[in-house]
């Protein structure tokens, strides 16, 4: 039987355990990447591991989602960052050169490669065929010192592509037609690999739209087979030596198929609060639209800006509506200026942003109270743009243009007949990606030899390792489809102190109850309790971090999103599933005691634990966790495991 192209990279990088679906591998890892508000806790705990050089053949480090600088923590974040990655050996992107997948994927991704990064969009250069996986912080910090990656392996689904997309519908509209499909939680534990013969009908943008977005499944990643697109790709960006033809074999074996007729897909839109709220255009027509952006790491492309710009050439956006650019990178906002596009867009009544991921996580451009946003982001979780009880729309750049010419939500299709003169504006690459590098200082241009720490920038706590018993109140109960957003908001105003987890941790959980914080800390020990998909969305570990530090001893849920449950794991928070009728029976407050011996059984591979509530009943929680994360769940986090075995190794740490 054949492999999947999944597999063969996979197989390439194996360092331990074997491909079967389920069964826990380690592989080595080609590049890194990570971002501002996830980066300096990269940095710290790599110093804290004691290690004084990057190990893998990439490592870069990108400011780009605190870019505004608000005061001097933002600056002194990102002057740390620039020094870590100066004094470590990485590749420093300077804040307003763009966002990270963007930058990374111009200069970096590569067919054939392995990355990880501390952000959940990492997959987008699985557009490139580059197997990109969104991981915790000390995940990275740990790579980027040479030691192997784990995780459990993912079902491989063949997502076959047939036909071509027809005239006003986009990438954006195949992951929303996937999301309508699946659902948020329909790519738990998969990676979706791209095949057919519409494959060949996309350019490598569109297919990056589409891994970037798989995110939203929930999959682990997504990834395309290469071909002359990707060759030609490459060769705009004058990297045509990196390369390498990929596919899967013609007999691989694959554990699901999904079709998908590119000729079927129509335009779509992602209603409020949920990306997979989808629904086609025409069923929401006529809402009235007050902001427009068209932007983010999903749809902020060159190729993403300029059929705005084509459809707005010669007219105005509507008068009650506010439309931003906001760029992926530096190198699209220079191209689109050399071309004029940039003056077209202005004339047309567009404002230009930074190129940032501002907007997307509420830094700025926030939305008007009681109004509707049309956005070409990736998410749109209730509260995400800023504001609360947002009304934000997710849309294709066609989609979000045509709202702000009429002021509406309307299918372009039905305004091109209206207005008679505007076309399709269609899939356009430059000649050349040919923007300026000045704003990516290679390691070996370094300008600090030397950690710069501001006073903003703190320790990285520990967790002491797992005792024998476990036991305090039901902190806080919540429902299914908590977010990392829920758990730590992204907003300026609190991300500010992402290195400073006691001022942090004081923000934790207020979206859901802005008395949690003091709460926990009151208490001496203490549990969460929530319902499915528990943690979905960013990767930041700031979201088990802060609980951690607030002294919660684990989580009870119905399920957890892969990420932010290694992160539990990380942290030294045990994350323990219960069924949905005991979860109905628990109510915030109630005293919570795991009957067991926890240590010892955790260590003993016990997966099926008795959960005492409020010495009255019980229930069956279980623990589902390999041999290693047990050893990490135990040592009290895996800082402190990783730290002592490469103290004690003298090598690499393996993690293991």
């Amino acid at each position: 039987m054949g492999q999947t192209l999944t597999e063969k990279i996979l197989e390439g990088h194996l360092v331990e355990g074997e491909l079967e679906t389920g069964e826990e591998i380690g592989i080595e890892i080609d590049q890194v990447l990570t971002q501002d508000t996830t980066g300096t806790f990269v940095w710290l705990q790599f110093e804290a591991l004691g290690l004084d050089q990057v190990q893998t053949e990439v490592a870069a480090q990108y400011c780009d989602h605190q870019t505004y600088q608000f005061d001097f923590k933002n600056t002194d974040d990102h002057r740390f960052l620039r020094s870590a990655a100066g004094t470590f050996g990485a590749h420093f992107s300077r804040p307003g050169n763009g966002i990270c997948h963007n930058v990374h994927k111009e200069n970096f991704a590569a067919p054939g490669k392995t990355m990880l990064g501390s952000d959940s969009h990492t997959p987008t250069p699985g557009g490139l065929g580059e197997l990109a996986i969104g991981s915790g912080g000390l995940d990275v910090a740990v790579a980027m010192g040479g030691g192997p990656y784990y995780i459990e392996m993912p079902e491989v689904v063949n997502v076959r592509l047939e036909g071509e997309l027809p005239a006003w519908s986009s990438a954006k509209d195949v992951i929303l037609e996937m999301l309508r499909r699946l659902s948020v939680k329909g790519g738990v534990g998969k990676i979706f690999e791209y095949t057919g013969p519409g494959v060949e009908t996309l350019t490598v943008p569109e297919r990056t739209t589409i891994t970037n977005m798989g995110t939203e499944l929930g999959a682990t990643t997504s990834i395309f087979p290469t071909d002359e697109h990707t060759r030609d790709y490459l060769a705009r960006q004058g990297r045509e030596d990196e390369f390498e033809a990929l596919s899967p074999d013609e007999d691989a074996d694959y554990d699901d198929e999904i079709v998908v007729d590119l000729s079927e897909v129509e335009p779509l839109v992602a209603t409020p609060s949920m990306p997979d709220n989808v629904v086609p255009v025409r069923e929401v027509a006529g809402e009235e639209v007050e902001q427009v952006i068209i932007g983010s790491c999903t749809n902020g492309g060159y190729e993403d800006i300029l059929p705005s710009a084509k459809m707005l050439e010669g007219r105005e956006i509507n008068k009650k509506t506010e439309m931003i650019v906001a760029p992926g990178s530096k190198q699209a906002s220079e191209i689109l200026a050399r071309e004029g596009w940039t003056a077209e867009l202005m004339a047309a009544g567009v404002n230009f942003s930074e190129a940032t991921c501002g907007a997307c996580i509420g830094i700025g451009h926030v939305p008007a109270s009681d109004s509707v946003s049309v956005r070409t982001f990736n998410r749109n979780f209730e509260g995400r743009s800023g504001i609360e009880d947002d009304s934000v729309f997710l849309a294709s750049p066609e989609v979000a243009t045509a709202a702000a010419i009429t002021g509406e939500l309307v299918d372009p299709r039905d305004l091109a007949e209206e207005l008679g003169d505007l076309d399709a504006p269609g899939m356009e690459l430059p000649d050349q990606y040919d923007g300026s590098k000045a704003d990516l200082i290679e390691p070996d241009e370094a300008v600090d030899d030397g950690l710069v720490k501001g006073p903003n920038i703190g320790d990285v706590p520990l967790k002491d390792p797992l005792g024998d018993e476990l036991a305090g109140p039901a902190l806080l109960r919540m429902e299914d489809n908590i977010t990392t957003d829920h758990i730590i908001p992204a907003t300026q105003d609190i991300l500010m102190y992402r290195s400073n987890i006691p001022k942090l941790s004081e923000f934790t959980l207020s979206r859901v109850d802005d008395t949690f914080a003091q709460r926990a800390l009151e208490s001496d020990g203490g549990f969460l309790v929530a319902g499915e998909n528990y943690g979905q969305g960013s990767s930041r570990e700031h979201a088990a971090l802060c609980p951690m530090y607030l002294g919660i001893e684990g989580v009870l849920a119905q399920s957890f999103a892969r990420i932010h449950k290694a992160n539990l794991f990380n942290f030294g928070l045990i994350p323990l599933t219960i069924d949905e009728a005991d979860y109905e029976r628990i109510e915030q407050g109630d005293d919570i005691e795991i009957v067991d011996d926890v240590a010892a059984a955790v260590d003993a591979g016990r997966e099926a634990f008795t959960v005492r509530v409020n010495d009255d009943w019980e229930l069956t929680a279980h623990l589902d966790a390999s041999e290693r994360e047990r050893r990490i769940l135990s040592a009290g986090g895996k800082l402190s495991l990783t730290k002592r075995q490469y103290d004690e190794g003298g090598a690499a740490p393996a993690d293991d």
